[in-house]
């Protein structure tokens, strides 16, 4: 099982409408270059959801189907794969108020179910997933700041998958 984790800080922001903003996914493909295609078959007003996601992956696609759960009185969005190409991919977004700026936290926990290749596989993996989330946070609003190490490549620099 592999971890990956993303926070950020969106300044100038109310959690509700970061939250409200970064589950439209339809969106994901103008705003990462890693996410080939997106479709939202139900989210908000609802309180569950469900999308389908393909993000470019080495030299190929990466494929699933998950389902969401919106919490708007905690500010949580908890989701669980379905259906795909990971043998287990589950995680949660938490929007937390902090004065005038919204803190976001990404957390997933993926496993692909194949030990001989979590080497090669998994890091790509945790790095793609992390950046798609980082270039959603980015390009969904003004003021962004990261924690941690994440250094965002410019969009036309960026290689899809790799």
């Amino acid at each position: 099982m592999r971890h990956v984790e993303l926070e950020a800080t969106v300044l100038h922001q109310r959690a509700e409408v970061v939250l409200a903003q970064l589950v439209r996914f339809d969106r994901y493909p103008h705003l990462a270059p890693h996410v080939r295609a997106t479709e939202v078959h139900q989210s908000l007003p609802s309180t569950t959801g469900s999308s389908s996601w393909e993000l470019h992956f080495r030299s190929g696609l990466l494929r699933w189907t998950e389902a969401e759960t919106f919490d708007l009185d905690t500010l949580t969005v908890a989701f669980t794969q379905d259906d795909g190409d990971f043998d287990t991919f589950e995680g949660a977004w938490t929007f937390v108020q902090d004065g005038a700026d919204t803190t976001v936290r990404f957390a997933a926990d993926f496993d692909f179910g194949i030990p001989s290749m979590e080497g090669i596989l998994d890091p790509i993996a945790e790095r793609v997933i992390r950046e798609t989330v980082a270039w959603a946070i980015d390009g969904s609003f003004p003021e962004v700041t990261f924690a941690g190490d994440l250094q965002l490549q410019p969009v036309a620099a960026a290689t899809p998958g790799q």
